[in-house]
């Protein structure tokens, strides 16, 4: 799992649906969620989880996606194995990991060094500890 530590700046609520916006290296992150634990506030300070396989990549990309979470990162490794790549990211600070299939891989020509786009939607974004005391 990669993680992103973050600020709760809002959290709005229409039935059980929830959605979250974080605020991580002065940019807007959006989770949507059924249910929250009830000890997240605004201005709480959490650590976001993100699983490997839903972290998509883009290079040279332009144009307008849906993906509500857009992260600007340099990759630092991408180790091809027979079926799937294992590609390591650098946003701020932070390594996230992509999971991507190895055709993908080549296809693109990722290399150490590229710039990408890490996309990550709402639905993917969950919250996996709450750092305040």
């Amino acid at each position: 799992m990669s993680s992103l530590v973050a600020t709760v700046k809002t959290i709005k609520k229409c039935d059980s649906l929830h959605i979250v916006e974080f605020e991580c290296n002065s940019q807007t992150l959006s989770m949507m969620s059924l249910d929250i634990d009830s000890d997240i506030k605004e201005k709480s300070r959490v650590k976001l989880v993100i699983k490997p396989s839903h972290v998509a990549i883009a290079k040279n990309f332009s144009g307008d996606v849906s993906y509500s979470n857009i992260l600007k990162t340099t990759i630092v490794s991408c180790e091809n194995g027979q079926l799937l790549s294992s590609v390591k990211l650098k946003y701020f600070d932070t390594t996230l990991e992509s999971i991507i299939t190895v055709s993908s891989s080549k296809r693109m020509d990722l290399k150490v060094g590229d710039e990408v786009l890490a996309f990550i939607k709402a639905s993917e974004l969950s919250i996996g500890e709450i750092l305040d005391d």
